[in-house]
């Protein structure tokens, strides 16, 4: 069987100059799940790790027995629950089960209780061994919530590196302003997973809600996309764009081909990159300049090794009036991965002592910011930027909310581009 799932690359201009310099094009590549796996659900091993300490205390805690119950609700008796709670100490407050009595689950989930420190690393070991006691084949999952720095971050990092060979992407969640963005990032990118700020206590029940869903959803798994190019043109950078900005690099094949894992894809979603190609110059004309293979399993449909290409095609011109055509719609994606590529660099910089560089880095992503309509994104750049410029330092919850909603500035409806 083929054809679960559809793969669509769309150029940023679809006319290069023909002249005698390199010069890089950009193309969007869409790798979506086709309607073929709209109804297919798949079963999946999840496991809570919740931070119960004194500082969770009030509406945080009472967020996360709201958002957990409700994530129990979106399971039933194929799926597989956890439930592991921190704060200097660890316990298994719901060893992994079939999800059989979804109220004796709340009901425990309800007497969750803040008290004590925070210490992350034996509660992810704990929920990484619940998650293994299930060999089912079910789709894994970890959601690990805190609000607050830990102890032992190295032994944090290993246990996310167990996560990552054992198939377990952890969602690491940081709410309030005492946590460590960058060890939730490492957690997340170690594990094949990912982080985020959440400024609001009740945004914890949909991010509950959205990684079951995610994962009930990604019927397509193991799959890798392979780009194999021309003599001429190499590969500069491979992005993804939604949901969130992240370079993903590459793996080298052989002297032009290099390859991607993707992972899971979820229906409905899928994946959505932004390849940056250097291209050499090329006389007048259009040109096959590689091919974009995806090849994946659906595993609940018995299927193995399937793949879905797509070519890559340029053409070169002299017409300046075909030079000026430009797909807004990958364009505006475009500026938004080189706003991001400019702050992460200010965020370096700025870490290194370069307050100076930073700054300026800072202020060129604002402009293109302001361009694109990221209006509450630029404006708190400005006040760290008025921040840098008056103490030589970045606020804690401006530079969260510029490593973290920074990333989320391409959405769904920058992608709407028409069929071809």
């Amino acid at each position: 069987m083929s054809g679960e799932v559809h793969v669509r690359a769309t150029l940023a201009r679809p006319f290069l100059a023909a002249t005698t310099t390199p010069q890089v094009a950009y193309a969007l590549i869409e790798v979506q799940p086709t309607q073929v796996l709209a109804r297919v659900r798949v079963p999946v091993n999840v496991s809570f790790v919740l931070d119960r300490s004194g500082s969770m205390k009030g509406e945080k805690i009472e967020r996360v027995r709201q958002a957990t119950s409700m994530a129990i609700d979106r399971l039933d008796r194929q799926d597989i629950v956890s439930v592991v709670t921190f704060d200097h100490r660890t316990e298994v407050l719901i060893p992994a089960s079939p999800v059989q009595d979804p109220r004796s689950i709340k009901d425990r989930i309800s007497r969750i209780r803040d008290a004590g420190g925070t210490r992350i690393a034996p509660a992810l070991e704990r929920g990484l061994r619940e998650i293994e006691k299930d060999r089912s084949g079910a789709i894994r999952r970890m959601v690990l919530l805190t609000d607050g720095q830990t102890e032992h971050e190295a032994d944090c990092l290993r246990r996310a590196e167990d996560a990552g060979r054992m198939g377990v992407p952890i969602t690491a969640l940081g709410v309030g302003k005492d946590w460590n963005e960058d060890l939730l990032i490492e957690i997340g990118n170690r594990s094949g997973g990912t982080a985020d700020q959440i400024t609001n206590p009740d945004q914890i029940t949909t991010y509950f809600q959205n990684t079951v869903q995610q994962a009930q959803n990604s019927a397509v798994q193991n799959s890798v996309m392979n780009l194999r190019l021309v003599q001429g043109v190499a590969p500069r950078a491979v992005w993804q764009v939604l949901p969130m900005i992240n370079n993903l690099g590459y793996q080298p094949i052989s002297e032009r081909d290099v390859s991607v894992p993707l992972g899971e894809l979820e229906t409905g979603q899928g994946r959505t990159l932004l390849i940056e190609l250097l291209v050499d110059p090329r006389a007048v004309g259009s040109y096959r300049v590689g091919q974009v293979e995806v090849t994946y399993d659906v595993p609940v449909l018995g299927l193995l090794g399937e793949k879905a290409r797509v070519d890559l095609l340029l053409t070169f011109t002299a017409d300046q009036a075909q030079l000026n055509q430009v797909n807004p719609g990958v364009m505006n994606i475009v500026e938004k991965v080189s706003a991001f590529k400019l702050q992460t660099r200010a965020l370096q910089d700025i870490a290194q002592g370069d307050v100076q560089g930073g700054t300026q880095k800072l202020k060129s992503a604002v402009t293109r910011l302001l361009s694109q309509g990221e209006l509450e994104l630029a404006e708190t750049m400005q006040k760290e930027i008025a921040n840098l410029e008056q103490s030589g330092q970045l606020s804690s919850e401006g530079q969260k909310t510029i490593k973290f909603q920074g990333r989320k500035t391409v959405r769904l409806s920058d992608i709407e581009i028409p069929p071809q």
